[in-house]
C-alpha cells in the first residue's frame, strides 16, 4: 500500500457499524466526522527521549503473553496502516521473570537486546541504582506453574507484583505509569487494594486484555448513552481464565449505556452450571431471544442444537479449568439492567455479543482474535499501551477491569456455593465514564494490498 494514503481511510471502515447507532451518527462515522471516530491506530511519531520500561513477567516462553506483549515493544509489528513496521516510543530496560523453565526465551531476549535481566522487581525498577530508575511498567503475570484454589482461579502473582514495584515507588516518591496484563488480581478485594495503592502514588494505572481493543466484526460500536434492555455474550474456554474475557466484552458495551445517574456498579451475580443454563434461559433469566443474534456472528459455529453440542464437549488434557458443561454468568447491574455471559465450549470456540435496545433494536459483534502464533489481537493492545506510556493517560478506566475482574470473582463464589445468588455490595458501589472512544483497531487485519493478477 502506498505510504502517503493516509490514517483517515482506514478509519472510514468504522461505517461498518450497525445496529444502535442512529443513521446520521453512522453517516459522520464513516466520514471520519463522527465522535466515535478512532483514535490514529499508529501513535503520532514520537520526538525526545523514549521512555524507560520495566517488564515483571510470570513467564517468558514461546507465545506466552510476556512474549507477545513484549516481544512487540522490541521488535516492532506491522499495523497495515500504509506506514510500515510500528516500533513503539519506548525502550524497555530491564527485564524480570519470576519462573525461569526449560523452555524459557526470556534471558536470551535481554542478552540479544542489550536488556538488563534483574534478580528482582525492585533491581528491574531501579536498575541497581536504588532508586526508581524507569518511566513505566509492564506488569505481565499470565502463564507459568501456579496452582489453582477451589474457585478454579489461577494464583498469578500479579497483586505480589504490584506491592514490590508499588514500593519502590513509595520510597522514591513519584508514581509512573503502570500496565496489568488481564484482570488485576483473581481476589476482588486485592484488586481494589491495587487501584487505591496506585491512586495513593499518582500512579497512573491501566489494565484488561486485547477484547476491548480488537477487530469487530462487524465494527461496532453503541453510541454513549444508549438505552440498553437486555444483553449477552456467547463464548468459550476455561472458567476463569477466559471467563473474564467473556466478562470484559460485555462490560466495554454495556458500559455505554444510560445508566440512568445510578453508577456503573453490581448488586448480585450468580453462576449456573449444566441443565440450569438452558431452564433459567427457558425461564427468561437471561435474554434467550438473544442468542441466535450472538452466535450468528460466531466464526466458528458448531451446527446443531446447542444443547447437544455442548455436551459433546471434551476439556482439553491438562487444563482442570475447562468445565465439560456450559455456564452461565446473571449479573444484575445497579441501574437494573439484567447481562449474561453464557460460556458454551463445544458449540463456538471465539466471543461474540448481542445487544438489544427497550424498542427492541438489536446489535451485535464478533470480537476477531486472529491465531498464533503472532495472535495479531495483542496489537491494539500493544497500540494503547504505547498511548498511555507517553501520555499518562489510561485510554479507559483501571475501574472497568476492577468491576469486570469482582464480577468474575463473585460468579466463581457463586458456582462452588451451588449457584446461589451472590450479593456484591463491594461492586455496586463502582463508577467511571466510559471513554467516549473505546478505541477498538479499524485498520485492516492483514495486508489490503489488492492483487495485480
Amino acid at each position: 500500500m502506498n505510504s502517503a494514503t493516509t490514517r483517515r481511510s482506514f478509519l472510514g471502515a468504522a461505517g461498518l457499524a450497525v445496529g444502535l447507532a442512529e443513521t446520521q451518527a453512522l453517516a459522520q462515522d464513516a466520514a471520519g466526522q463522527g465522535p466515535n471516530t478512532a483514535p490514529s491506530p499508529r501513535p503520532a511519531p514520537g520526538t525526545g527521549p523514549r521512555p524507560k520500561i520495566a517488564v515483571l513477567a510470570s513467564v517468558y516462553h514461546y507465545l506466552s503473553h510476556a512474549y507477545h506483549i513484549a516481544g512487540r515493544f522490541l521488535d516492532g509489528f506491522e499495523v497495515y496502516d500504509g506506514q510500515g513496521l510500528h516500533h513503539p516510543h519506548a525502550e524497555i530496560v530491564s527485564l524480570f521473570i519470576e519462573q525461569l523453565p526449560a523452555n524459557d526465551l526470556g534471558r536470551g531476549v535481554a542478552e540479544r537486546n542489550k536488556v538488563r535481566l534483574s534478580p528482582t522487581i525492585a533491581d528491574a525498577l531501579t536498575l541497581g541504582t536504588g532508586k526508581l530508575a524507569v518511566d513505566g511498567i509492564l506488569l505481565i503475570g499470565e502463564h507459568g506453574d501456579y496452582p489453582f484454589n477451589a474457585k478454579m482461579q489461577k494464583l498469578y502473582p500479579r497483586g505480589k507484583f504490584f506491592r514490590e514495584a508499588a514500593a519502590v515507588l513509595e520510597q522514591s516518591g513519584r508514581g509512573v505509569p503502570i500496565f496489568v496484563d488481564k484482570h488485576l488480581s483473581y481476589d476482588r478485594a486485592e484488586a481494589q487494594s491495587m487501584v487505591d495503592t496506585a491512586r495513593r502514588l499518582k500512579a497512573p494505572l491501566m489494565a484488561g486484555s486485547s477484547l476491548p481493543v480488537t477487530w469487530r466484526l462487524p465494527a461496532f460500536e453503541p453510541p454513549l448513552g444508549v438505552p440498553i434492555a437486555s444483553a449477552l455474550v456467547v463464548s468459550r474456554g476455561e472458567i476463569e481464565i477466559f471467563g473474564f474475557h467473556a466478562l470484559e466484552s460485555l462490560q466495554c458495551m454495556v458500559e455505554r449505556r444510560d445508566r440512568k445517574g445510578k453508577p456503573q456498579g453490581v448488586v448480585a451475580v450468580t453462576c449456573l452450571q449444566g441443565e440450569d443454563v438452558w431452564k433459567a434461559g427457558d425461564e427468561g433469566r437471561w435474554d434467550k431471544s438473544l442468542l441466535p443474534t450472538a452466535i450468528g456472528r460466531s466464526h466458528t459455529l458448531n451446527p446443531g442444537d446447542i444443547r447437544r453440542t455442548t455436551k459433546d464437549f471434551t476439556p482439553p488434557a491438562g487444563r482442570p479449568s475447562y468445565l465439560n458443561e456450559p455456564l452461565a454468568f446473571l449479573v444484575e447491574y445497579t441501574d437494573g439492567l439484567k447481562a449474561s455471559v453464557v460460556i458454551a465450549n463445544g458449540h463456538v470456540d471465539d466471543t461474540t455479543v448481542a445487544l438489544r435496545t427497550p424498542d427492541g433494536k438489536l446489535g451485535s459483534t464478533l470480537f476477531y482474535l486472529p491465531a498464533p502464533p503472532g495472535a495479531c489481537f495483542f496489537t491494539p493492545l500493544c497500540l494503547r499501551i504505547e498511548d498511555f506510556f507517553r501520555s499518562g493517560k489510561p485510554p479507559y478506566p483501571a475501574e472497568r477491569t476492577l468491576l469486570t475482574g469482582g464480577i468474575l470473582d463473585a460468579a466463581l463464589e457463586s458456582r462452588v456455593r451451588g449457584s446461589v445468588r451472590i450479593e456484591t455490595p463491594d461492586l455496586a458501589a463502582i463508577d467511571y465514564a466510559a471513554p467516549a472512544n473505546s478505541g477498538f483497531i479499524r485498520t485492516p487485519i492483514a495486508d489490503p494490498t489488492p492483487n495485480a493478477i
